[in-house]
């Protein structure tokens, strides 16, 4: 099995705003090969909420992301906006 890694940077702004983040878990459900109606089953979601979520995600709760990311094995990385810490001295 070929493995892809994609990595993209996005603000929140970028990220809930014209259906990127909703795209990004369309596209990764697909996939999985799942329907909505069977990946809103398996983290409790009804088909036609995880549909809306897919087309407009603002109103996506936390609980929600993790729970749709963990099925589609996504990962999340939080960064600090100011860049990385720097090296510690020794």
């Amino acid at each position: 099995m070929m493995q892809i890694s994609v990595t993209r940077v996005f603000t929140m702004e970028q990220f809930l705003s014209n259906a990127t983040l909703g795209h990004l878990l369309a596209s990764a459900r697909r996939a999985k090969r799942l329907t909505q109606a069977e990946a809103g089953a398996r983290i409790g979601l009804s088909q036609s909420r995880l549909s809306v979520l897919e087309t407009d995600p603002s109103s996506l709760t936390v609980e929600q992301l993790l729970a749709l990311t963990g099925l589609y094995e996504l990962r999340i990385k939080v960064l600090d906006r100011a860049g990385p810490p720097a090296a510690a001295e020794w």
